[in-house]
């Protein structure tokens, strides 16, 4: 399909893959001019979003990667607003037909090698809400494909509302960023609601969900906690601005596991300039995630 040029000089490009019956779309933003083994991020947007809406919302805050890191990014389109993630207690069209979002996923990211010449061995999935919820199943049916993981405003699904039926163990370096007062998916767990309308099934808590992650990865210590730091994606409190909290796992030569705490955040991918309205909780604007994930996942910057 064309291109458009991007603001900061990026090339955005919307392709299209059959997958399963259907036509899956998704949008690649990539650096101009392109360099050869570029890192992927793939970028799942929450439910009733889509990828423009979800780049709306956080103000492409995301295509910005492809300038600063020389990454490409990948927006994908879930089917008819949803993905069937890794809960089992959902009635999304996507769930209920047995949309193959994993077969989806793959197939971008062989396109993305084949097509843009892109990195294989690092491809990273950052997703939101119900986008997190499908990265939960990335890490446990194909960990193999990805270098790294990000997940935003989800919560690892309890035992019995846990839909993959395969669990590869693949250790991999994993990002949870989540607001205390998040009201649709509940920072201390419990059953996920948005205005009482939907369950999606009950849900650890934000900090069982790292937990469970670094027992995953092969670690038996205990988290390290403390203030996230100004000038690392955090901003400093006051002015409207709340403080954000970091719990660590790091156990050599076991990946990473970070568990970012927004207080007094809402649902909401945390970017700078982004406010919301009462039903999804207040974003305060405390913290860069873009900054933060671009980060954790070692995507240098150019210069």
């Amino acid at each position: 399909m064309g291109e458009v040029r991007a603001p900061f000089g990026a090339v955005v490009r919307r392709e299209t893959l059959d997958i399963g019956g259907l036509r899956r779309t998704f949008t690649v933003v990539r650096p101009d001019p392109m360099r050869a083994n570029a890192p992927v991020v793939l970028v799942f947007h929450g439910a009733y979003q889509n990828a423009a809406t979800l780049r709306l919302a956080t103000r492409r805050a995301l295509d910005g990667v492809a300038n600063t890191s020389g990454a490409i990014v990948a927006y994908l389109n879930s089917h008819r607003w949803h993905w069937n993630d890794a809960r089992v207690d959902t009635s999304f069209a996507a769930r209920t037909t047995g949309v193959d979002d994993i077969a989806f996923t793959t197939a971008v990211v062989d396109r993305l090698v084949r097509r843009h010449a892109a990195d294989a061995s690092r491809v990273h999935a950052v997703g939101f809400s119900n986008g997190g919820y499908l990265v939960f199943r990335l890490l446990h049916e194909v960990p193999e494909r990805l270098a790294g993981a990000a997940v935003i405003s989800a919560a690892q699904p309890e035992a019995e509302n846990f839909a993959p039926h395969v669990s590869r163990l693949h250790p991999l370096p994993t990002l949870i960023i989540h607001g205390t007062a998040d009201r649709v998916v509940p920072y201390g767990g419990g059953r996920v609601s948005l205005g009482g309308r939907h369950s999606g099934g009950r849900c650890m808590s934000a900090r069982d969900t790292a937990e469970y992650y670094a027992r995953r990865n092969g670690m038996n210590v205990g988290a390290t906690t403390g203030r996230a730091v100004h000038g690392r994606g955090a901003y400093p409190t006051g002015s409207g601005h709340t403080p954000v909290e970091y719990t660590e796992y790091r156990q050599h030569p076991h990946p990473p596991v970070v568990l970012y705490t927004v207080h007094g955040g809402g649902h909401a991918v945390p970017t700078p300039g982004r406010t919301l309205g009462s039903l999804l909780g207040q974003d305060r604007r405390s913290l860069d995630s873009v900054r933060v994930i671009e980060d954790f996942f070692g995507l240098a910057r150019r210069r």
